[in-house]
């Protein structure tokens, strides 16, 4: 059974970076496209950031772009989200998941991710 494991949250000043990682264990995710999704206090989970399996597409939310970056290394089974100019409003749960079935536009609508990670806290204070 697959599992998504995220370290990396934290507490950062506005205007910091912070990257998050999601490892895979248990099986390879390599040719599926993965995802970053948050969700803020009182809010709905809301889509981040997509890459495909060769991680040579890439979509992101408009509230991110230009300042957050979706990568991959499928030898080590992991993608990152390196984060930089980070705004108080970014504070939120963050969750990677990974798709089985779908492809890189589900991902981007939220459908068809079968595994989650536990989600990681990023705190960004004003």
């Amino acid at each position: 059974q697959v599992q998504l494991v995220e370290p990396g949250g934290g507490l950062v000043q506005a205007g910091g970076s912070l990257r998050l990682s999601c490892s895979a264990s248990g099986r390879s995710l390599r040719t599926y496209p993965m995802g970053w999704f948050r969700q803020a206090p009182g809010k709905e989970r809301e889509f981040v950031a997509a890459i495909d399996w060769s991680g040579g597409n890439i979509n992101y939310a408009d509230s991110v772009k230009g300042r957050f970056t979706i990568s991959r290394d499928n030898a080590k089974n992991t993608i990152y989200l390196q984060m930089n100019s980070l705004k108080p409003e970014d504070t939120a749960v963050y969750y990677c998941a990974a798709s089985l079935r779908g492809s890189l536009s589900t991902v981007v609508a939220g459908r068809n991710l079968e595994v989650w990670g536990q989600g990681t806290l990023v705190t960004v204070s004003s």
